[in-house]
Protein backbone atom coordinates (compact mmCIF):
# COMPACT_ATOMS: atom_id res chain seq x y z
CA UNK A 1 0.00 0.00 0.00
CA UNK A 2 1.41 3.32 -1.28
CA UNK A 3 1.60 6.56 1.43
CA UNK A 4 -1.01 8.54 -0.52
CA UNK A 5 -3.11 5.52 0.28
CA UNK A 6 -2.42 5.24 3.77
CA UNK A 7 -3.37 8.69 4.25
CA UNK A 8 -7.04 7.85 2.93
CA UNK A 9 -6.72 4.98 5.27
CA UNK A 10 -5.71 7.25 8.37
CA UNK A 11 -8.97 9.61 7.66
CA UNK A 12 -11.10 6.73 7.66
CA UNK A 13 -9.81 5.21 10.73
CA UNK A 14 -9.79 8.82 12.42
CA UNK A 15 -13.11 9.93 11.75
CA UNK A 16 -14.52 6.42 12.06
CA UNK A 17 -13.20 6.11 15.86
CA UNK A 18 -14.14 9.83 16.65
CA UNK A 19 -17.86 8.70 15.73
CA UNK A 20 -17.32 5.44 17.52
CA UNK A 21 -16.63 7.15 20.88
CA UNK A 22 -19.64 9.91 20.72
CA UNK A 23 -22.04 7.00 20.29
CA UNK A 24 -20.10 5.90 23.50
CA UNK A 25 -20.49 8.86 25.29
CA UNK A 26 -23.84 9.37 24.15
CA UNK A 27 -25.54 5.65 24.12
CA UNK A 28 -23.27 3.07 25.33
CA UNK A 29 -23.62 1.43 29.17
CA UNK A 30 -20.83 3.80 31.46
CA UNK A 31 -20.61 0.39 33.87
CA UNK A 32 -22.64 -0.13 37.25
CA UNK A 33 -23.61 1.50 40.29
CA UNK A 34 -21.95 0.09 43.49
CA UNK A 35 -23.83 -3.06 43.76
CA UNK A 36 -25.20 -4.79 47.26
CA UNK A 37 -23.93 -7.90 48.85
CA UNK A 38 -25.61 -10.60 48.75
CA UNK A 39 -25.81 -11.95 52.12
CA UNK A 40 -25.82 -7.50 53.32
CA UNK A 41 -28.72 -7.69 55.80
CA UNK A 42 -32.15 -5.71 55.19
CA UNK A 43 -31.80 -2.24 56.89
CA UNK A 44 -34.97 -0.85 58.03
CA UNK A 45 -35.30 2.93 56.94
CA UNK A 46 -36.80 5.23 58.91
CA UNK A 47 -38.43 8.67 58.76
CA UNK A 48 -36.95 11.53 60.68
CA UNK A 49 -38.63 14.48 62.32
CA UNK A 50 -35.92 15.88 60.42
CA UNK A 51 -37.80 18.51 57.70
CA UNK A 52 -36.84 16.51 54.32
CA UNK A 53 -35.90 17.58 50.79
CA UNK A 54 -35.97 15.49 47.72
CA UNK A 55 -31.68 15.16 48.16
CA UNK A 56 -31.80 14.83 52.07
CA UNK A 57 -31.34 11.23 52.86
CA UNK A 58 -32.85 9.24 55.66
CA UNK A 59 -30.95 7.22 58.52
CA UNK A 60 -31.05 3.79 59.52
CA UNK A 61 -31.04 2.60 62.90
CA UNK A 62 -29.34 -0.44 62.37
CA UNK A 63 -25.85 -0.96 63.49
CA UNK A 64 -22.83 -1.06 62.50
CA UNK A 65 -24.11 -1.55 58.58
CA UNK A 66 -24.38 1.42 55.99
CA UNK A 67 -27.51 3.09 55.85
CA UNK A 68 -29.26 2.66 52.57
CA UNK A 69 -31.42 5.48 51.04
CA UNK A 70 -33.98 6.24 48.18
CA UNK A 71 -34.73 10.00 48.83
CA UNK A 72 -37.94 11.10 47.86
CA UNK A 73 -38.80 13.58 45.16
CA UNK A 74 -39.59 17.26 47.38
CA UNK A 75 -42.62 19.02 47.39
CA UNK A 76 -41.84 22.70 48.29
CA UNK A 77 -38.30 24.18 47.75
CA UNK A 78 -36.17 25.91 50.73
CA UNK A 79 -35.38 29.23 51.53
CA UNK A 80 -32.60 31.24 49.49
CA UNK A 81 -29.10 31.64 50.94
CA UNK A 82 -28.96 33.14 54.61
CA UNK A 83 -25.46 33.99 54.64
CA UNK A 84 -22.12 33.70 52.57
CA UNK A 85 -18.94 33.43 54.41
CA UNK A 86 -15.98 33.42 52.20
CA UNK A 87 -12.36 31.65 52.70
CA UNK A 88 -9.39 31.73 50.77
CA UNK A 89 -6.00 30.45 50.14
CA UNK A 90 -3.31 31.48 47.42
CA UNK A 91 -5.12 28.84 45.13
CA UNK A 92 -8.90 28.54 46.25
CA UNK A 93 -11.78 30.76 46.96
CA UNK A 94 -14.61 29.92 48.84
CA UNK A 95 -17.60 30.70 49.60
CA UNK A 96 -19.64 28.68 52.53
CA UNK A 97 -23.75 29.23 52.94
CA UNK A 98 -24.60 29.61 56.83
CA UNK A 99 -27.86 27.50 55.37
CA UNK A 100 -26.57 24.02 55.84
CA UNK A 101 -22.67 24.97 56.14
CA UNK A 102 -22.69 24.42 52.49
CA UNK A 103 -19.83 24.71 49.81
CA UNK A 104 -21.34 26.75 47.89
CA UNK A 105 -18.83 28.66 45.17
CA UNK A 106 -15.26 27.75 44.63
CA UNK A 107 -13.32 29.79 42.27
CA UNK A 108 -9.92 28.11 40.74
CA UNK A 109 -7.86 31.61 41.29
CA UNK A 110 -4.81 29.83 38.98
CA UNK A 111 -7.05 29.17 36.06
CA UNK A 112 -8.90 31.99 34.29
CA UNK A 113 -12.08 31.47 32.47
CA UNK A 114 -9.62 32.88 29.27
CA UNK A 115 -6.13 33.04 28.54
CA UNK A 116 -3.96 35.29 30.67
CA UNK A 117 -7.44 36.93 32.34
CA UNK A 118 -6.52 36.11 36.06
CA UNK A 119 -9.32 38.83 36.79
CA UNK A 120 -11.92 35.87 35.90
CA UNK A 121 -10.67 32.71 37.22
CA UNK A 122 -12.65 29.42 36.67
CA UNK A 123 -15.63 29.20 39.01
CA UNK A 124 -16.33 25.13 39.70
CA UNK A 125 -19.18 25.64 42.56
CA UNK A 126 -22.12 27.83 42.09
CA UNK A 127 -25.16 27.98 43.81
CA UNK A 128 -26.77 30.12 40.86
CA UNK A 129 -29.69 28.17 39.35
CA UNK A 130 -28.19 27.82 35.58
CA UNK A 131 -24.80 26.73 36.90
CA UNK A 132 -25.89 24.89 39.92
CA UNK A 133 -23.00 22.81 41.79
CA UNK A 134 -22.41 22.60 45.72
CA UNK A 135 -20.70 20.78 48.01
CA UNK A 136 -23.19 19.44 50.92
CA UNK A 137 -22.44 17.50 54.28
CA UNK A 138 -24.85 16.98 57.42
CA UNK A 139 -26.19 14.37 59.70
CA UNK A 140 -29.34 12.32 59.17
CA UNK A 141 -31.22 10.96 62.62
CA UNK A 142 -32.85 7.82 63.04
CA UNK A 143 -36.55 7.49 63.76
CA UNK A 144 -37.66 8.14 68.02
CA UNK A 145 -33.90 10.05 68.01
CA UNK A 146 -33.00 13.78 68.57
CA UNK A 147 -32.94 15.73 65.48
CA UNK A 148 -29.46 16.65 64.35
CA UNK A 149 -28.83 19.27 61.19
CA UNK A 150 -28.73 17.90 57.71
CA UNK A 151 -27.60 20.15 54.83
CA UNK A 152 -30.84 22.49 54.88
CA UNK A 153 -30.20 23.47 58.76
CA UNK A 154 -29.01 27.21 59.24
CA UNK A 155 -25.64 27.23 60.83
CA UNK A 156 -24.10 30.40 62.55
CA UNK A 157 -20.85 32.13 62.22
CA UNK A 158 -18.63 34.55 64.09
CA UNK A 159 -17.16 35.93 60.94
CA UNK A 160 -17.92 36.53 57.50
CA UNK A 161 -14.62 36.23 55.51
CA UNK A 162 -11.40 34.45 56.74
CA UNK A 163 -8.20 34.47 55.18
CA UNK A 164 -4.74 33.44 55.89
CA UNK A 165 -2.09 35.99 56.84
CA UNK A 166 1.12 36.21 56.22
CA UNK A 167 3.33 33.62 57.34
CA UNK A 168 0.16 31.47 58.22
CA UNK A 169 0.20 27.57 56.66
CA UNK A 170 -3.42 27.09 57.63
CA UNK A 171 -7.16 28.62 58.34
CA UNK A 172 -9.86 27.20 60.35
CA UNK A 173 -13.78 28.54 60.15
CA UNK A 174 -16.23 26.81 62.91
CA UNK A 175 -19.76 26.98 61.80
CA UNK A 176 -22.36 26.09 64.87
CA UNK A 177 -25.96 24.78 64.92
CA UNK A 178 -27.79 23.92 68.42
CA UNK A 179 -30.85 22.84 69.71
CA UNK A 180 -31.24 24.53 73.17
CA UNK A 181 -34.38 21.74 74.29
CA UNK A 182 -32.19 18.71 73.02
CA UNK A 183 -29.00 19.65 74.56
CA UNK A 184 -27.15 18.79 70.54
CA UNK A 185 -24.44 21.20 69.56
CA UNK A 186 -22.81 20.12 66.00
CA UNK A 187 -19.68 22.37 65.16
CA UNK A 188 -19.27 22.29 61.37
CA UNK A 189 -15.41 23.11 61.07
CA UNK A 190 -13.52 23.37 57.43
CA UNK A 191 -9.88 23.88 57.60
CA UNK A 192 -7.87 25.03 54.46
CA UNK A 193 -4.23 25.18 53.78
CA UNK A 194 -2.14 27.42 52.40
CA UNK A 195 -1.64 26.07 48.38
CA UNK A 196 -3.68 23.18 48.90
CA UNK A 197 -6.73 22.59 46.45
CA UNK A 198 -8.50 19.92 49.54
CA UNK A 199 -10.37 21.63 52.16
CA UNK A 200 -10.31 19.55 55.36
CA UNK A 201 -13.84 19.09 57.11
CA UNK A 202 -15.23 17.83 60.14
CA UNK A 203 -18.47 17.39 62.30
CA UNK A 204 -18.08 17.58 65.99
CA UNK A 205 -21.35 16.43 67.88
CA UNK A 206 -21.69 17.22 71.32
CA UNK A 207 -24.77 15.80 73.19
CA UNK A 208 -25.48 17.60 76.00
CA UNK A 209 -28.87 16.41 77.02
CA UNK A 210 -29.90 13.46 78.34
CA UNK A 211 -31.17 11.27 75.49
CA UNK A 212 -28.56 9.34 73.11
CA UNK A 213 -28.53 10.36 69.73
CA UNK A 214 -28.38 8.33 66.31
CA UNK A 215 -27.91 8.60 62.86
CA UNK A 216 -25.45 9.16 60.52
CA UNK A 217 -23.19 11.59 58.55
CA UNK A 218 -22.76 11.94 55.25
CA UNK A 219 -21.67 14.18 52.38
CA UNK A 220 -22.82 15.01 48.91
CA UNK A 221 -22.03 16.82 45.85
CA UNK A 222 -25.37 18.17 43.79
CA UNK A 223 -25.19 19.74 40.25
CA UNK A 224 -27.07 20.46 37.03
CA UNK A 225 -26.03 19.18 33.84
CA UNK A 226 -23.66 22.09 31.89
CA UNK A 227 -25.38 23.92 29.30
CA UNK A 228 -23.24 22.72 25.85
CA UNK A 229 -20.97 25.29 24.93
CA UNK A 230 -21.03 26.62 20.92
CA UNK A 231 -18.48 27.03 18.61
CA UNK A 232 -16.37 24.15 16.82
CA UNK A 233 -17.50 20.74 15.43
CA UNK A 234 -18.47 18.28 18.13
CA UNK A 235 -15.49 16.27 18.13
CA UNK A 236 -12.96 19.30 18.58
CA UNK A 237 -15.43 21.53 21.28
CA UNK A 238 -13.57 19.25 24.14
CA UNK A 239 -16.47 21.47 26.68
CA UNK A 240 -19.14 19.03 24.68
CA UNK A 241 -17.29 16.11 24.20
CA UNK A 242 -15.92 15.40 27.34
CA UNK A 243 -17.28 13.43 30.27
CA UNK A 244 -19.47 15.01 32.58
CA UNK A 245 -21.10 13.10 35.53
CA UNK A 246 -20.99 11.33 38.71
CA UNK A 247 -17.87 8.84 39.30
CA UNK A 248 -16.74 6.80 42.03
CA UNK A 249 -13.60 4.59 43.32
CA UNK A 250 -13.55 1.52 45.72
CA UNK A 251 -9.93 -0.88 46.21
CA UNK A 252 -12.37 -3.31 44.88
CA UNK A 253 -14.26 -2.41 42.13
CA UNK A 254 -11.86 0.30 40.96
CA UNK A 255 -12.84 3.43 39.39
CA UNK A 256 -16.64 3.63 37.88
CA UNK A 257 -18.18 6.78 36.34
CA UNK A 258 -22.26 7.28 35.04
CA UNK A 259 -23.48 9.67 32.58
CA UNK A 260 -26.04 12.36 33.94
CA UNK A 261 -28.50 10.85 31.15
CA UNK A 262 -28.41 7.45 33.12
CA UNK A 263 -29.01 8.44 36.61
CA UNK A 264 -32.86 7.67 36.02
CA UNK A 265 -32.42 4.33 34.97
CA UNK A 266 -29.97 3.34 37.63
CA UNK A 267 -31.66 2.60 41.30
CA UNK A 268 -29.37 3.14 44.31
CA UNK A 269 -27.90 0.11 45.76
CA UNK A 270 -25.97 -0.24 49.14
CA UNK A 271 -22.30 -1.22 48.89
CA UNK A 272 -20.33 -0.34 51.84
CA UNK A 273 -17.11 0.62 50.71
CA UNK A 274 -13.75 1.69 52.63
CA UNK A 275 -10.62 4.04 51.37
CA UNK A 276 -13.02 5.35 48.89
CA UNK A 277 -14.38 8.44 46.90
CA UNK A 278 -16.94 10.05 44.65
CA UNK A 279 -16.94 12.82 42.45
CA UNK A 280 -18.35 15.09 39.93
CA UNK A 281 -16.41 15.22 36.90
CA UNK A 282 -16.29 17.47 34.21
CA UNK A 283 -13.64 19.00 31.23
CA UNK A 284 -10.48 19.77 33.07
CA UNK A 285 -11.78 19.53 36.36
CA UNK A 286 -13.61 18.13 39.43
CA UNK A 287 -15.33 18.08 43.39
CA UNK A 288 -14.86 15.06 45.02
CA UNK A 289 -15.50 13.91 48.76
CA UNK A 290 -13.24 12.00 50.27
CA UNK A 291 -14.32 10.21 53.42
CA UNK A 292 -11.87 9.24 56.28
CA UNK A 293 -10.49 5.72 55.16
CA UNK A 294 -11.46 3.89 58.23
CA UNK A 295 -14.93 3.87 57.89
CA UNK A 296 -17.23 1.89 55.72
CA UNK A 297 -19.28 4.26 53.18
CA UNK A 298 -22.56 3.76 51.03
CA UNK A 299 -22.15 5.25 47.84
CA UNK A 300 -25.48 6.16 45.78
CA UNK A 301 -26.33 8.34 43.10
CA UNK A 302 -29.90 10.37 42.49
CA UNK A 303 -31.72 13.14 40.71
CA UNK A 304 -33.95 15.83 41.72
CA UNK A 305 -36.52 16.73 39.03
CA UNK A 306 -37.35 20.68 38.77
CA UNK A 307 -39.53 22.40 36.45
CA UNK A 308 -36.75 23.80 34.89
CA UNK A 309 -33.27 21.54 35.69
CA UNK A 310 -32.91 18.49 36.90
CA UNK A 311 -30.03 18.13 39.52
CA UNK A 312 -28.02 15.64 40.09
CA UNK A 313 -26.67 13.75 43.43
CA UNK A 314 -23.71 11.54 44.55
CA UNK A 315 -23.92 11.01 48.04
CA UNK A 316 -21.16 8.67 50.54
CA UNK A 317 -23.26 8.11 53.14
CA UNK A 318 -21.14 7.27 57.07
CA UNK A 319 -21.92 4.01 59.21
CA UNK A 320 -24.37 4.61 61.72
CA UNK A 321 -23.33 6.02 65.32
CA UNK A 322 -24.74 6.67 68.67
CA UNK A 323 -23.50 9.70 70.68
CA UNK A 324 -24.85 8.70 74.34
CA UNK A 325 -25.64 11.83 76.53
CA UNK A 326 -22.58 14.15 77.84
CA UNK A 327 -20.66 12.18 75.19
CA UNK A 328 -18.74 13.80 72.15
CA UNK A 329 -17.75 12.42 68.17
CA UNK A 330 -16.63 13.37 65.65
CA UNK A 331 -16.78 12.65 62.00
CA UNK A 332 -14.26 13.66 59.22
CA UNK A 333 -13.56 14.02 55.68
CA UNK A 334 -11.78 15.62 52.94
CA UNK A 335 -13.37 17.48 50.24
CA UNK A 336 -10.91 18.26 46.60
CA UNK A 337 -12.15 20.66 44.42
CA UNK A 338 -9.49 21.64 41.61
CA UNK A 339 -7.50 20.32 38.33
CA UNK A 340 -7.32 17.21 37.46
CA UNK A 341 -3.22 17.03 37.87
CA UNK A 342 -2.82 13.50 37.24
CA UNK A 343 0.63 14.26 38.82
CA UNK A 344 -0.23 15.02 42.66
CA UNK A 345 -3.71 13.69 42.78
CA UNK A 346 -2.84 10.07 43.68
CA UNK A 347 -1.05 11.76 46.37
CA UNK A 348 -4.37 13.32 47.60
CA UNK A 349 -6.17 9.81 47.86
CA UNK A 350 -5.45 6.57 45.86
CA UNK A 351 -6.84 5.96 42.70
CA UNK A 352 -8.15 10.02 42.26
CA UNK A 353 -5.91 10.47 38.96
CA UNK A 354 -7.91 8.14 37.39
CA UNK A 355 -10.75 11.21 37.41
CA UNK A 356 -8.38 11.94 33.97
CA UNK A 357 -10.08 9.34 31.75
CA UNK A 358 -8.16 8.19 28.30
CA UNK A 359 -10.86 5.85 27.89
CA UNK A 360 -9.52 3.04 25.61
CA UNK A 361 -6.58 4.40 24.98
CA UNK A 362 -5.02 5.27 28.43
CA UNK A 363 -2.46 2.71 27.80
CA UNK A 364 -0.72 4.66 25.70
CA UNK A 365 -2.02 8.26 26.60
CA UNK A 366 -0.70 7.83 30.38
CA UNK A 367 2.86 7.19 29.62
CA UNK A 368 2.45 9.76 26.35
CA UNK A 369 0.96 12.55 29.34
CA UNK A 370 4.40 11.56 31.92
CA UNK A 371 6.82 11.84 28.80
CA UNK A 372 5.59 15.28 27.33
CA UNK A 373 5.80 16.03 31.45
CA UNK A 374 9.57 15.38 31.40
CA UNK A 375 9.98 16.79 28.26
CA UNK A 376 8.14 20.13 29.16
CA UNK A 377 10.37 20.05 32.63
CA UNK A 378 13.28 20.38 30.19
CA UNK A 379 11.85 23.13 27.92
CA UNK A 380 9.33 25.27 29.51
CA UNK A 381 7.10 25.26 26.45
CA UNK A 382 4.17 22.56 25.76
CA UNK A 383 4.97 23.17 22.08
CA UNK A 384 8.50 22.64 22.18
CA UNK A 385 8.16 19.37 24.14
CA UNK A 386 5.34 18.05 21.70
CA UNK A 387 8.17 18.79 18.86
CA UNK A 388 10.72 16.63 21.19
CA UNK A 389 8.08 13.96 21.37
CA UNK A 390 7.90 14.07 17.75
CA UNK A 391 11.42 13.18 17.46
CA UNK A 392 11.87 10.98 20.29
CA UNK A 393 8.77 8.65 18.06
CA UNK A 394 10.59 8.97 15.00
CA UNK A 395 13.58 7.84 16.52
CA UNK A 396 12.19 4.79 18.23
CA UNK A 397 10.33 3.95 14.36
CA UNK A 398 13.18 5.06 12.60
CA UNK A 399 13.56 1.22 11.53
CA UNK A 400 10.24 0.58 10.90
CA UNK A 401 10.13 4.11 8.71
CA UNK A 402 13.33 3.34 6.95
CA UNK A 403 12.22 0.26 5.38
CA UNK A 404 8.70 1.76 4.28
CA UNK A 405 10.26 4.74 2.69
CA UNK A 406 12.97 1.84 0.95
CA UNK A 407 9.89 0.25 -0.15
CA UNK A 408 8.15 2.99 -1.47
CA UNK A 409 11.48 4.48 -3.62
CA UNK A 410 12.03 0.69 -5.41
CA UNK A 411 8.16 0.84 -5.93
CA UNK A 412 8.86 4.23 -7.51
CA UNK A 413 11.61 2.87 -9.58
CA UNK A 414 9.09 -0.15 -11.10
CA UNK A 415 5.91 2.36 -11.89
CA UNK A 416 6.45 2.09 -15.70
CA UNK A 417 6.74 -1.93 -15.34
CA UNK A 418 3.29 -1.56 -13.11
CA UNK A 419 2.09 0.67 -15.95
CA UNK A 420 2.58 -1.72 -18.21
CA UNK A 421 0.93 -4.33 -16.63
CA UNK A 422 -2.23 -3.04 -15.99
CA UNK A 423 -2.25 -2.15 -20.16
CA UNK A 424 -1.52 -5.52 -20.44
CA UNK A 425 -4.36 -7.21 -18.31
CA UNK A 426 -6.21 -4.18 -18.36
CA UNK A 427 -9.49 -6.66 -18.50
CA UNK A 428 -8.19 -9.33 -16.54
CA UNK A 429 -8.00 -8.52 -12.46
CA UNK A 430 -6.80 -12.07 -11.38
CA UNK A 431 -4.33 -12.32 -14.08
CA UNK A 432 -3.01 -8.65 -13.28
CA UNK A 433 -2.67 -9.23 -9.77
CA UNK A 434 -0.73 -12.06 -10.07
CA UNK A 435 1.71 -10.57 -12.60
CA UNK A 436 2.02 -7.51 -9.35
CA UNK A 437 2.85 -10.14 -7.34
CA UNK A 438 5.58 -12.04 -8.93
CA UNK A 439 6.59 -8.46 -9.91
CA UNK A 440 7.01 -7.57 -6.20
CA UNK A 441 8.15 -11.15 -5.00
CA UNK A 442 11.29 -10.87 -7.94
CA UNK A 443 12.15 -7.27 -7.03
CA UNK A 444 11.99 -8.28 -3.22
CA UNK A 445 8.82 -5.50 -2.58
CA UNK A 446 6.23 -5.56 0.73
CA UNK A 447 3.42 -3.79 -0.61
CA UNK A 448 2.21 -3.35 2.67
CA UNK A 449 5.07 -2.00 3.96
CA UNK A 450 4.46 1.59 2.81
CA UNK A 451 1.36 1.05 5.56
CA UNK A 452 2.42 -0.56 8.08
CA UNK A 453 4.20 2.80 9.92
CA UNK A 454 1.16 4.58 9.85
CA UNK A 455 -1.17 1.88 11.13
CA UNK A 456 1.19 2.05 13.70
CA UNK A 457 0.91 6.06 14.42
CA UNK A 458 -2.78 6.47 14.13
CA UNK A 459 -3.19 4.93 17.89
CA UNK A 460 -0.06 7.52 19.06
CA UNK A 461 -1.85 10.44 16.96
CA UNK A 462 -5.46 9.56 18.85
CA UNK A 463 -3.87 9.06 22.27
CA UNK A 464 -2.30 12.40 22.18
CA UNK A 465 -5.80 13.93 21.17
CA UNK A 466 -6.97 13.09 24.07
CA UNK A 467 -4.28 14.08 26.07
CA UNK A 468 -4.59 17.43 24.56
CA UNK A 469 -8.71 16.90 25.76
CA UNK A 470 -7.91 16.26 29.36
CA UNK A 471 -5.04 17.65 30.49
CA UNK A 472 -5.61 20.44 32.14
CA UNK A 473 -1.51 21.15 32.89
CA UNK A 474 -2.01 21.81 28.91
CA UNK A 475 -5.07 24.22 29.12
CA UNK A 476 -4.07 28.02 27.18
CA UNK A 477 -0.51 26.82 27.05
CA UNK A 478 1.01 29.08 24.74
CA UNK A 479 3.55 27.89 21.98
CA UNK A 480 5.39 30.87 20.13
CA UNK A 481 4.30 33.58 18.22
CA UNK A 482 0.55 33.55 17.29
CA UNK A 483 0.35 30.20 18.87
CA UNK A 484 -0.91 31.46 22.17
CA UNK A 485 -3.18 28.40 23.10
CA UNK A 486 -2.20 24.86 22.15
CA UNK A 487 -5.67 23.36 23.33
CA UNK A 488 -7.67 25.54 20.90
CA UNK A 489 -7.34 25.87 16.77
CA UNK A 490 -4.91 27.64 15.32
CA UNK A 491 -6.31 31.08 15.05
CA UNK A 492 -4.67 31.78 11.74
CA UNK A 493 -4.38 28.54 10.14
CA UNK A 494 -0.76 28.31 9.67
CA UNK A 495 -0.39 24.88 10.82
CA UNK A 496 -3.09 22.95 8.95
CA UNK A 497 -1.55 25.05 5.81
CA UNK A 498 1.81 23.75 6.48
CA UNK A 499 0.36 20.57 7.37
CA UNK A 500 -1.86 20.57 3.55
CA UNK A 501 2.05 21.08 2.05
CA UNK A 502 3.79 18.66 3.68
CA UNK A 503 1.21 15.83 2.62
CA UNK A 504 1.24 17.15 -1.13
CA UNK A 505 4.97 17.37 -1.45
CA UNK A 506 5.07 13.76 0.36
CA UNK A 507 2.31 12.54 -2.35
CA UNK A 508 5.06 13.54 -5.16
CA UNK A 509 7.36 11.90 -4.02
CA UNK A 510 5.06 8.66 -3.04
CA UNK A 511 4.29 6.18 -6.12
CA UNK A 512 0.70 5.72 -7.82
CA UNK A 513 1.11 2.35 -9.13
CA UNK A 514 -1.83 0.64 -9.33
CA UNK A 515 -4.10 3.45 -8.40
CA UNK A 516 -7.32 4.18 -10.78
CA UNK A 517 -8.17 7.56 -12.06
CA UNK A 518 -11.37 8.24 -9.09
CA UNK A 519 -8.88 6.87 -6.64
CA UNK A 520 -6.10 9.39 -7.84
CA UNK A 521 -8.39 12.14 -7.48
CA UNK A 522 -9.78 11.66 -4.18
CA UNK A 523 -6.09 11.55 -3.15
CA UNK A 524 -4.78 15.18 -4.63
CA UNK A 525 -7.73 16.40 -2.61
CA UNK A 526 -6.33 14.52 0.47
CA UNK A 527 -4.30 17.61 2.15
CA UNK A 528 -7.13 19.75 1.31
CA UNK A 529 -9.52 18.33 2.93
CA UNK A 530 -6.54 17.39 6.30
CA UNK A 531 -5.90 20.90 6.50
CA UNK A 532 -9.76 21.96 6.70
CA UNK A 533 -10.10 19.28 9.62
CA UNK A 534 -7.00 19.91 11.10
CA UNK A 535 -8.60 23.52 11.14
CA UNK A 536 -10.72 23.26 13.92
CA UNK A 537 -8.44 20.68 15.85
CA UNK A 538 -6.15 21.93 18.63
CA UNK A 539 -3.59 23.88 17.69
CA UNK A 540 -0.65 21.34 19.97
CA UNK A 541 -2.51 18.16 17.83
CA UNK A 542 -1.60 19.58 14.38
CA UNK A 543 1.58 20.99 15.33
CA UNK A 544 2.81 17.42 16.72
CA UNK A 545 1.03 15.72 13.24
CA UNK A 546 2.99 18.54 11.29
CA UNK A 547 5.85 18.12 12.84
CA UNK A 548 5.75 14.42 12.35
CA UNK A 549 4.57 14.78 8.32
CA UNK A 550 7.66 17.29 7.93
CA UNK A 551 10.33 14.73 9.71
CA UNK A 552 8.98 11.71 7.82
CA UNK A 553 8.84 13.83 4.40
CA UNK A 554 12.31 14.79 5.18
CA UNK A 555 13.43 11.21 6.01
CA UNK A 556 11.72 9.96 3.17
CA UNK A 557 13.40 12.50 0.56
CA UNK A 558 16.65 11.54 1.72
CA UNK A 559 16.34 7.90 1.55
CA UNK A 560 14.78 7.89 -2.01
CA UNK A 561 17.61 9.99 -2.96
CA UNK A 562 20.11 6.84 -1.79
CA UNK A 563 18.29 4.47 -2.98
CA UNK A 564 18.26 5.98 -6.64
CA UNK A 565 22.39 7.06 -6.64
CA UNK A 566 22.77 3.36 -5.36
CA UNK A 567 20.55 2.19 -8.81
CA UNK A 568 22.76 4.77 -11.01
CA UNK A 569 25.81 2.97 -10.03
Amino acid sequence: MNNSRSFLVLALLLVSYLVWNQWQQDYSKSGSTPAATADAPAIPVATTATPQGADTPTASAALPSVAANNAAVPTTPRASSAELVEIHNDVLKLWIDTYGANVVRAELLAYPQQPKDYKNPVRLLDNSNENYFVAQSGLTSVAGSIVAPTHQDLFTSAQTSYELADGQQSVEVPFTWQDPASGLVVHKVFVLQRGSYVLATRQEIHNGGTQPWSGNAYRQLQRVAPAAKQGGLTFTNPENYSFVGAAWYSPEDKFNKIAFAKFEKQAPRVSPISAGWIAMLQHYFFAAWLPAANEPESFTVGETKGSLLTRYWIRAMGPSMTVAAGADAVTEARLYIGPKLQTTLNDVAPGLALTVDYGVLTVISEPMHWVLAKLHSLTGNWGFAIILLVLLIKLALFKLSESQFRSMAKMRKLQPRVQAINERYADDRQKKSQAMMELYQKEKINPLGSCLPMVVQIPIFLALYWVLLESVELRHAPFILWIQNLTAPDPYFVLPILNAATMFLTQHLSPTTGMDPMQAKMMKLMPLVFSVMFAFFPSGLVLYWTVNGMSSLLQQWVITKRVEAAEKT
